[in-house]
Protein backbone atom coordinates (compact mmCIF):
# COMPACT_ATOMS: atom_id res chain seq x y z
CA UNK A 1 0.00 0.00 0.00
CA UNK A 2 1.22 3.20 -1.16
CA UNK A 3 1.68 5.77 1.61
CA UNK A 4 -0.57 8.26 0.00
CA UNK A 5 -3.82 6.04 -0.41
CA UNK A 6 -6.13 7.20 1.86
CA UNK A 7 -6.27 6.01 5.73
CA UNK A 8 -8.60 6.63 8.87
CA UNK A 9 -7.16 9.02 11.48
CA UNK A 10 -8.95 9.23 15.15
CA UNK A 11 -10.97 12.35 15.46
CA UNK A 12 -10.12 13.42 19.33
CA UNK A 13 -8.60 12.23 21.87
CA UNK A 14 -10.11 9.07 24.47
CA UNK A 15 -9.17 7.96 27.60
CA UNK A 16 -9.76 4.76 29.63
CA UNK A 17 -8.99 3.64 33.29
CA UNK A 18 -8.87 0.54 35.08
CA UNK A 19 -7.50 -1.17 38.32
CA UNK A 20 -5.58 -4.67 37.90
CA UNK A 21 -4.16 -6.21 40.91
CA UNK A 22 -3.99 -2.68 43.26
CA UNK A 23 -1.86 -1.41 39.87
CA UNK A 24 -3.55 1.78 38.21
CA UNK A 25 -3.11 2.00 34.25
CA UNK A 26 -4.61 4.93 32.67
CA UNK A 27 -4.88 4.88 29.08
CA UNK A 28 -4.75 7.97 26.52
CA UNK A 29 -5.38 7.59 22.48
CA UNK A 30 -4.29 10.64 20.85
CA UNK A 31 -4.05 12.10 17.35
CA UNK A 32 -0.82 12.61 16.46
CA UNK A 33 0.93 13.48 13.00
CA UNK A 34 4.69 12.54 13.12
CA UNK A 35 7.26 11.43 15.63
CA UNK A 36 7.71 14.68 16.44
CA UNK A 37 3.77 15.53 17.52
CA UNK A 38 3.66 11.80 19.26
CA UNK A 39 6.70 12.65 21.74
CA UNK A 40 4.97 15.95 22.08
CA UNK A 41 2.43 14.76 23.71
CA UNK A 42 4.01 11.73 25.53
CA UNK A 43 6.48 14.76 27.23
CA UNK A 44 2.51 16.66 28.09
CA UNK A 45 1.52 13.49 30.20
CA UNK A 46 4.90 12.34 32.01
CA UNK A 47 4.12 16.07 33.31
CA UNK A 48 0.56 15.31 33.95
CA UNK A 49 1.39 11.93 35.69
CA UNK A 50 4.99 12.91 37.41
CA UNK A 51 4.59 10.45 40.70
CA UNK A 52 3.58 7.46 37.70
CA UNK A 53 6.11 4.66 37.52
CA UNK A 54 5.64 4.04 33.80
CA UNK A 55 4.43 6.03 31.04
CA UNK A 56 4.68 3.17 28.53
CA UNK A 57 3.46 4.57 24.31
CA UNK A 58 3.21 3.48 20.98
CA UNK A 59 2.78 5.57 18.13
CA UNK A 60 1.68 5.23 14.13
CA UNK A 61 3.01 8.39 12.80
CA UNK A 62 1.60 8.30 9.31
CA UNK A 63 -0.11 5.42 7.00
CA UNK A 64 -0.33 1.79 9.25
CA UNK A 65 1.06 0.28 6.52
CA UNK A 66 4.10 2.36 6.73
CA UNK A 67 6.72 0.58 9.49
CA UNK A 68 9.39 3.46 9.54
CA UNK A 69 7.05 5.70 10.71
CA UNK A 70 6.38 4.11 14.00
CA UNK A 71 7.54 3.24 17.33
CA UNK A 72 7.26 2.13 20.83
CA UNK A 73 8.75 2.51 24.22
CA UNK A 74 8.70 -0.21 27.70
CA UNK A 75 9.49 2.74 29.81
CA UNK A 76 11.26 0.20 32.51
CA UNK A 77 8.76 -2.82 32.05
CA UNK A 78 10.15 -6.18 31.06
CA UNK A 79 11.15 -5.92 27.58
CA UNK A 80 8.25 -6.64 25.11
CA UNK A 81 5.37 -6.34 27.91
CA UNK A 82 4.10 -2.72 27.22
CA UNK A 83 5.46 -1.16 24.00
CA UNK A 84 5.11 -3.79 21.30
CA UNK A 85 1.55 -5.22 22.78
CA UNK A 86 0.46 -1.65 22.50
CA UNK A 87 1.62 -0.89 18.87
CA UNK A 88 0.87 -4.71 17.44
CA UNK A 89 -3.35 -3.32 18.66
CA UNK A 90 -2.73 0.03 16.92
CA UNK A 91 -1.52 -1.87 13.65
CA UNK A 92 -4.55 -3.95 14.32
CA UNK A 93 -6.79 -1.21 14.51
CA UNK A 94 -5.44 0.13 10.73
CA UNK A 95 -5.68 3.82 11.84
CA UNK A 96 -3.06 6.07 11.04
CA UNK A 97 -1.53 9.02 12.68
CA UNK A 98 -1.98 7.80 16.14
CA UNK A 99 -0.38 7.76 19.61
CA UNK A 100 -1.36 5.62 22.89
CA UNK A 101 0.02 6.44 26.21
CA UNK A 102 -0.24 4.31 28.80
CA UNK A 103 0.39 5.42 32.47
CA UNK A 104 0.90 3.17 35.37
CA UNK A 105 0.86 3.61 39.25
CA UNK A 106 2.11 0.59 40.59
CA UNK A 107 0.05 -1.04 43.63
CA UNK A 108 3.21 -3.56 44.30
CA UNK A 109 1.47 -6.82 43.42
CA UNK A 110 3.22 -8.45 40.52
CA UNK A 111 1.42 -8.64 37.12
CA UNK A 112 3.67 -11.32 34.99
CA UNK A 113 4.74 -11.04 31.88
CA UNK A 114 1.26 -12.34 30.23
CA UNK A 115 -0.69 -10.02 32.97
CA UNK A 116 1.36 -6.82 31.62
CA UNK A 117 1.19 -7.56 28.28
CA UNK A 118 -2.98 -7.80 28.70
CA UNK A 119 -3.18 -5.06 31.14
CA UNK A 120 -1.03 -2.75 28.24
CA UNK A 121 -3.26 -3.93 25.51
CA UNK A 122 -6.47 -4.10 27.07
CA UNK A 123 -7.05 -0.22 27.69
CA UNK A 124 -6.26 0.31 23.83
CA UNK A 125 -8.96 -1.97 22.69
CA UNK A 126 -11.49 -0.70 24.79
CA UNK A 127 -10.79 2.34 23.07
CA UNK A 128 -10.14 1.31 19.47
CA UNK A 129 -13.68 -0.25 19.81
CA UNK A 130 -15.08 3.66 20.26
CA UNK A 131 -12.98 5.78 18.37
CA UNK A 132 -14.65 7.76 15.58
CA UNK A 133 -12.80 8.28 12.45
CA UNK A 134 -12.22 10.39 9.33
CA UNK A 135 -10.34 9.42 6.29
CA UNK A 136 -7.64 10.88 5.53
CA UNK A 137 -6.78 11.49 1.69
CA UNK A 138 -4.48 12.60 -0.63
CA UNK A 139 -4.54 15.34 -2.91
CA UNK A 140 -2.61 16.76 -6.59
CA UNK A 141 -2.32 20.09 -7.29
CA UNK A 142 -2.44 21.15 -10.93
CA UNK A 143 -2.14 24.92 -12.45
CA UNK A 144 -3.98 25.34 -15.49
CA UNK A 145 -4.45 28.09 -18.37
CA UNK A 146 -7.61 28.38 -20.04
CA UNK A 147 -10.30 30.55 -21.87
CA UNK A 148 -13.62 31.46 -20.29
CA UNK A 149 -15.63 28.79 -21.91
CA UNK A 150 -13.16 25.93 -20.99
CA UNK A 151 -13.07 26.97 -17.42
CA UNK A 152 -17.22 26.01 -17.10
CA UNK A 153 -16.27 22.94 -18.39
CA UNK A 154 -13.14 22.43 -15.85
CA UNK A 155 -15.32 23.36 -13.50
CA UNK A 156 -17.99 21.25 -14.22
CA UNK A 157 -15.37 18.26 -14.46
CA UNK A 158 -13.93 19.10 -10.95
CA UNK A 159 -17.62 18.74 -9.14
CA UNK A 160 -17.93 15.66 -10.68
CA UNK A 161 -14.80 14.52 -9.38
CA UNK A 162 -15.25 16.28 -6.21
CA UNK A 163 -12.40 18.24 -6.87
CA UNK A 164 -12.01 22.08 -6.20
CA UNK A 165 -10.54 25.34 -7.17
CA UNK A 166 -7.79 26.35 -5.00
CA UNK A 167 -7.24 29.79 -6.83
CA UNK A 168 -8.03 31.53 -9.35
CA UNK A 169 -6.82 34.50 -11.27
CA UNK A 170 -9.43 36.10 -14.27
CA UNK A 171 -7.29 38.15 -16.63
CA UNK A 172 -7.84 37.87 -20.51
CA UNK A 173 -7.24 34.45 -19.70
CA UNK A 174 -7.61 32.18 -16.72
CA UNK A 175 -4.94 31.15 -14.22
CA UNK A 176 -5.83 28.05 -11.93
CA UNK A 177 -5.10 25.88 -8.93
CA UNK A 178 -7.09 22.90 -8.84
CA UNK A 179 -7.27 20.07 -6.44
CA UNK A 180 -7.53 16.45 -7.08
CA UNK A 181 -8.01 13.00 -5.02
CA UNK A 182 -4.67 11.75 -5.74
CA UNK A 183 -6.64 8.56 -6.82
CA UNK A 184 -8.30 10.58 -9.49
CA UNK A 185 -6.44 12.06 -11.44
CA UNK A 186 -5.56 9.66 -14.04
CA UNK A 187 -9.44 10.12 -14.77
CA UNK A 188 -9.08 13.80 -14.48
CA UNK A 189 -6.19 13.98 -16.88
CA UNK A 190 -8.12 12.11 -19.17
CA UNK A 191 -11.43 14.18 -19.27
CA UNK A 192 -9.47 17.26 -19.35
CA UNK A 193 -8.45 16.21 -22.61
CA UNK A 194 -10.96 14.98 -24.10
CA UNK A 195 -13.09 17.84 -22.90
CA UNK A 196 -10.83 20.75 -23.85
CA UNK A 197 -10.12 18.60 -27.04
CA UNK A 198 -6.44 18.77 -26.06
CA UNK A 199 -5.98 22.30 -25.50
CA UNK A 200 -5.76 22.74 -21.89
CA UNK A 201 -2.75 21.43 -19.86
CA UNK A 202 -2.65 20.28 -16.26
CA UNK A 203 0.73 20.90 -14.50
CA UNK A 204 1.49 19.34 -11.81
CA UNK A 205 2.29 20.93 -8.65
CA UNK A 206 3.53 19.18 -5.33
CA UNK A 207 1.91 16.83 -3.43
CA UNK A 208 -0.52 18.07 -0.87
CA UNK A 209 -1.72 16.08 2.37
CA UNK A 210 -5.16 16.80 3.74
Amino acid sequence: MSVTEPYPIIQEGLIFQEEIKKSRFITYLQPAAGKEQALAYLQRIRELHKEARHHCWAYIGGSPKDSVNMGCSDDGEPKGTAGKPMLAVLQGSNCGEIMAVVVRYSGGIKLGTGGLVRAYSNGIQQLVRQMQTIEKRFYQHYQLHCDYAQMALIESLLARLSGRIVQVDYQQFISATVEVDLQLTEEFIQQLESLTQGKVFAKKIPIKAG
